[in-house]
């Protein structure tokens, strides 16, 4: 996606590097406007680079491959498909120097109906959030994660908060939820939670299914790693405890450890949401530091 919009930019008008006043409605807004002439720029010394090359020897690559050669064809495809992940993960790296806003992913079901008594909690928390002025991303659709959006818009007229959605394209879930001010829409459950990633300053997991432990083990292991530097990741609702045990249970045992201690510590589970507004106003108070 980000390729396809700077060779786009690139081809419209190489000389003009500025971002267009109405970018398409799947265009990332955590994309620095930086990224568009440095990309630029290394692309022009790339292409000078090949036409005045430094060295005049033969080489062993050939110029033309035939379509018949499927082989050679097939490595062609992979080295490509290759070169562009690195190139979207080397954009990926920049960040602007400064967040205007301090963003809240909450990760839950999409079957919960209106009325239950689950939706109303999380619609409850996620007010309390848009009243602290956090905006509030979830995947856009029904359930509590229209619940959590519902919620953002309860106070979106008074604070300006948004309530954001990063969809997946799924043939049962056709619509995006109403609540939802700002949508994306992603083909493949890879590129929509690395938007997740990238756009969150916080993770709240609600109660959910198979795909909200799908998102919540990635927030997990990428806090793990250190690839998530001081997020908090809130685990809310007695259900999760289990999973914190079982995991506790069975990759901490004597002599056949899976995992570290500390692993462990890193979700903070929590039974209410109000016990989870708590934990995001202490990190909210050291981001707002961190922020001026």
């Amino acid at each position: 996606m980000v390729v396809a919009y700077l060779v786009q930019v690139l081809v419209d008008d190489p000389a003009d590097h500025r971002l267009p006043a109405d970018p398409a409605p799947i265009s990332p807004v955590y994309f620095p406007k930086l990224a568009v002439p440095i990309v630029s720029s290394i692309l022009r010394h790339l292409c000078l680079a090949r036409s005045n090359p430094m060295s005049t020897a033969p080489s062993d690559t050939p110029t033309t491959v035939s379509l018949a050669d499927e082989e050679a064809v097939k490595r062609i495809l992979i080295d490509t498909l290759f070169g562009l992940w690195a190139t979207v993960n080397n954009l990926t790296r920049l960040r602007p120097s400064r967040r205007e806003r301090y963003r809240v992913t909450v990760f839950g079901s999409a079957r919960t109906e209106p009325g239950h008594w689950v939706y109303d909690e999380v619609k409850q928390m996620c007010s309390a959030l848009g009243a602290m002025n956090c905006d509030i991303i979830t995947g856009g659709g029904p359930g509590l994660m229209q619940a959590a959006n519902e919620g953002a818009r309860a106070t979106q007229g008074a604070q300006g908060v948004q309530s954001i959605g990063i969809r997946i394209h799924l043939p049962f879930e056709q619509n995006v939820n109403p609540f939802v001010e700002q949508a994306f829409e992603h083909a493949t459950f890879f590129t929509r939670l690395h938007q997740f990633v990238l756009m969150s300053d916080a993770y709240i997991v609600v109660p959910g299914g198979l795909g909200t432990v799908l998102e919540s083990m990635m927030i997990w292991q990428l806090l793990q790693v250190r690839h998530l530097p001081d997020t908090p990741l809130i685990f809310a609702g007695p259900m999760w405890r289990g999973l914190v045990e079982w995991a506790k249970a069975n990759m901490l045992r004597p002599g056949f450890e899976l995992a570290r201690p500390e692993d462990m510590q890193i979700p903070r589970c929590v039974d209410t949401g109000a016990e989870a507004v708590a934990v995001i106003r202490n990190h909210y108070a050291r981001w707002l530091q961190g922020e001026s």
